[in-house]
């Protein structure tokens, strides 16, 4: 009986680590395509940290920025500003950014492949 259960768990976290990693390469496959969209190298997208400054730099705002992510509460309010701000750059409206804050691994990806070009 233990057995089986340790089965069905060691399952489970597998099946979760398998999501886990497929949303991983569609929100990276989706910001390479917005990058690159954007006039920025796509394979920043693969670079922690860096990425996010030149998302910061796609969507209008400073780099210094990125300090404002580590501050707890004030990285929430970051994030959708910089979800607005990246859905305007390429046409869209503010349920898209927000769309892109709290639903990143299906908005991005449809945002990269779309075909809606960058505006700045």
């Amino acid at each position: 009986m233990e057995n089986e259960v340790a089965a069905g768990v060691a399952q489970a976290m597998a099946v979760v680590q398998l999501v886990s990693l497929a949303v991983m390469v569609l929100m990276t496959i989706g910001m390479w395509k917005i990058f690159s969209k954007a006039g920025q190298p796509g394979w920043a997208s693969l670079i922690p940290f860096f990425n996010m400054y030149v998302l910061l730099k796609v969507a209008g705002r400073p780099g210094w920025w990125l300090v404002l992510l580590f501050i707890p509460l004030v990285n929430l309010v970051i994030l959708i500003l910089v979800g607005i701000d990246l859905a305007k750059a390429f046409g869209k409206g503010v349920g898209y950014g927000l769309g892109l804050t709290f639903l990143s691994p299906i908005f991005y990806p449809l945002l990269g492949f779309s075909d809606d070009p960058y505006q700045g």
